[in-house]
């Protein structure tokens, strides 16, 4: 198969994009999806995105983990909203559907905000949080997140007893100042870290509210290995709406290849 394709990233989180709004990349199976995000012998990302067109809504996002798995993702989700400007759909403020329901988004002067689902439920596990943002992430606060091997330690827990047959994504979160963070991030899918997650920065601010007793409008700064984001919502006791993620999308190159 001869494929099109645009190779977008957001706070280092990359993603390999296809404008499937005429069908013809219908057929992708795993075997594709994992040969493409192959990064010593394929294109190379975290994802590989599928935007296709839909009766109801502006399009559809199709994501796929660089394993071939399935989830939702942040950072891959304003990508797709970068994408989506570049071929000429208005993108001011969309609605679009991905695998987790209906989102809308804008572009802005600082890339792409987000709208992500509300919270209503935040556990606690001993220390940590668990916190489903669209993709399910595992919280833990450290003291200092640049010395933490997030490959191991990561991967210890998204293979835990609780955790081995679902998979859950593991952030490590240091608190720099009031309302600012530093997030590490282990992303199941990819099975390693990565310089950024939409969702676990997300989550990561949901968590440090709930440590915190924050009430409110409240917006969260989060500093990346890839860059800068940031969260914003509004807490009622447990309840998390109006929940924003906000980031640069940056593309990098287009190209073609064959599968």
């Amino acid at each position: 198969m001869h494929i099109s394709f645009t190779k977008y990233q957001g706070t280092g989180n990359d993603f390999v994009m296809l404008d499937n709004r005429l069908g013809v990349y219908n057929n992708f199976d795993i075997k594709e999806v994992i040969a493409l995000c192959d990064r010593r012998f394929g294109i190379g990302a975290d994802g590989l995105i599928r935007l296709n067109s839909h009766s109801d809504f502006a399009f559809e996002m199709d994501y796929f983990n660089s394993d071939g798995s399935k989830s939702f993702c942040g950072n891959g989700a304003r990508c797709t909203v970068a994408f989506a400007n570049s071929l000429g759909i208005d993108t001011t403020q969309v609605s679009f559907i991905g695998i987790d329901g209906e989102h809308t988004a804008s572009t802005t002067a600082h890339g792409v905000s987000l709208q992500m689902k509300d919270v209503a439920e935040v556990n606690t596990i001993a220390a940590d949080y668990f916190v489903h943002t669209g993709s399910p992430h595992y919280i833990q606060f450290v003291s200092n997140a640049s010395e933490v091997d997030v490959f191991i330690q990561g991967k210890s827990i998204r293979y835990n007893d609780i955790y081995r047959e679902e998979g859950t994504n593991v952030n490590f979160v240091e608190v720099v100042t009031q309302n600012k963070l530093f997030v590490r991030t282990y992303e199941r899918g990819v099975e390693d870290e990565t310089l950024s997650c939409g969702t676990g920065v997300t989550a990561a601010a949901i968590a440090y509210a709930v440590n915190n007793g924050l009430l409110g409008q409240q917006k969260i700064t989060i500093r990346t290995l890839g860059g800068n984001l940031a969260v914003s919502f509004l807490r009622n006791e447990n309840t998390f709406s109006n929940v924003y993620l906000e980031g640069p999308a940056v593309a990098v190159f287009k190209g073609e290849i064959h599968v």
